[in-house]
């Protein structure tokens, strides 16, 4: 009978749990969505942005939904630029911004020399892309947490033609 009520107790102590998780994660990524919409060029609702993690770090894909809109790729393009230039010198602030200082992988990201981590920028046809890459595993791993962030902060569409040719092992 013991046992019958610790577990009882136990399934309720859980379900308690999750449930206070699901009820305030939606207003947590409801947040995030806001402060990133105020810091970013372009519209939210007109582009899917993914993060792809790779053997040596990640690409980070954000494209318009139009093909045609180029107020919305010109303004993609001008942002991963500057935030890939940021990111070489070490300046991760608008990150911190958008997510917190206690962001998965961040801590650590901050912590790495101008070579540590290669941060290349690539304009698309349809927006732009960051590709990160690191041959030190502390650093690897750090992409691949901030990039799990990201993907949930965010949310992580699938852009059909950019996923393939970043699923090869050597990248």
């Amino acid at each position: 009978m013991r046992h019958y009520l610790l577990a009882m107790l136990g399934l309720l102590l859980f379900s308690t749990t999750v449930s206070a998780v699901e009820k305030t994660e939606p207003e947590s990524v409801a947040e995030v969505r806001q402060r990133v919409q105020q810091i970013v060029p372009y519209t939210l609702d007109q582009v899917r942005q993914t993060f792809t993690k790779t053997v040596h770090g990640g690409v980070q894909h954000v494209v318009a939904k139009s093909p045609d809109n180029t107020r919305q790729i010109k303004l993609i393009q001008a942002h991963l630029l500057e935030i890939a230039n940021e990111f070489r010198k070490g300046n991760f602030s608008v990150t911190e911004r958008m997510h917190g200082a206690a962001m998965p992988g961040l801590a650590r990201l901050k912590t790495a020399q101008p070579d540590d981590i290669k941060f290349d920028y690539k304009a698309l046809p349809d927006g732009a892309q960051i590709h990160y890459s690191t041959e030190y595993p502390q650093f690897v791993q750090a992409l691949h947490e901030w990039f799990e962030a990201q993907q949930i902060e965010h949310g992580n569409e699938v852009i059909p033609e950019h996923i393939q040719h970043h699923l090869i092992p050597a990248e």
